[in-house]
């Protein structure tokens, strides 16, 4: 039975509101970073609005993998010891740590799998973006954010009567069940969240569209890179069941990221050295 008379915006907004504060956090910070000449108080400051962030930051920051001899205990320390073009990265890191705190039951992905996929999708768009030109740090974020309309939707289950879970054996993929049992998709409800968030547009559009499952689609770029991450992140085995069939490559969806397959094999293998890096504060 369809759930779609149940589901409106109001109780999709109600349900985001109950996740963890921090991809607004995220959204801050890329807006910051687009001013060349952002201070560490101003990124100090965001970052402090949410304590559970700062505190895994600062934990993070002490550990081997950047050479935390000497504790620290204070957000500028942090910063300073990250570094700026690692702190965007880092905040997507526990953010992933934060939403992805349980399972999705009705999705049939435990937690610990979704977080890894989250965290290497968001890499393996940085590193197609910076084989392409475009921003790594958008990138970086559509690739992190593109579930979070599964989180909401697994969440929307629990509350309604009779929801089947997902069958990958009879349905071929998340938006064909989603369509069925909700009558909206996991990248529509997360375009809707992002935009409630105050994401930027290309962020917003880029998630909602890169299932590309109308010819329009196609004219976006953003959407086009995170479809092929999908692929990157399918060959290195942390891809979504209900998603495997969207990720196949083509020569159109190559020629609209400007990228030839062997850059999309080598930005693989930098995302994987990135994500076996950071894999142990998955936690």
């Amino acid at each position: 039975m369809a759930a779609s008379s149940a589901l409106t915006r109001d109780s999709i907004f109600q349900i985001a509101r109950t996740l963890p504060a921090t991809p607004k956090v995220l959204a801050g910070l890329g807006e910051l970073f687009h001013d060349i000449n952002v201070g560490l108080d101003e990124v100090a400051g965001l970052i402090k609005r949410d304590v559970a962030l700062t505190a895994r930051l600062i934990r993070i920051s002490n550990s081997v993998v950047y050479g935390g001899s000497i504790r620290i205990g204070a957000i500028e320390d942090a910063l300073n010891r990250v570094g700026f073009s690692e702190v965007h990265r880092l905040v997507g890191l526990v953010t992933s740590n934060l939403l992805a705190d349980r399972s999705l039951v009705y999705y049939g992905v435990p937690a610990e799998p979704l977080r890894e996929h989250m965290l290497f999708t968001a890499l393996a768009c940085e590193a197609l973006a910076d084989e392409c030109g475009i921003d790594s740090r958008s990138a970086y974020t559509i690739g992190l954010m593109r579930t979070i309309g599964m989180l909401v939707l697994d969440r929307v289950a629990e509350r309604l009567p009779q929801i089947p879970p997902y069958d990958h054996g009879r349905l071929g993929g998340y938006p064909v069940w989603e369509g069925i049992v909700f009558g909206v998709s996991n990248s529509e409800v997360a375009a809707m969240i992002l935009a409630d968030w105050r994401f930027p547009p290309e962020i917003v559009s880029a998630v909602r569209e890169h299932y590309l499952l109308r010819p329009e689609d196609y004219n976006n770029q953003l959407a086009c890179l995170l479809n092929v991450a999908g692929r990157v992140v399918a060959e290195a085995g942390h891809t979504l069941p209900g998603d495997r069939r969207y990720w196949e490559l083509s020569p159109s969806k190559l020629a609209i990221v400007g990228l030839r397959e062997n850059q999309v094999h080598e930005a693989g293998e930098r995302a994987r050295i990135a994500f076996e890096r950071l894999r142990s504060e998955l936690h």
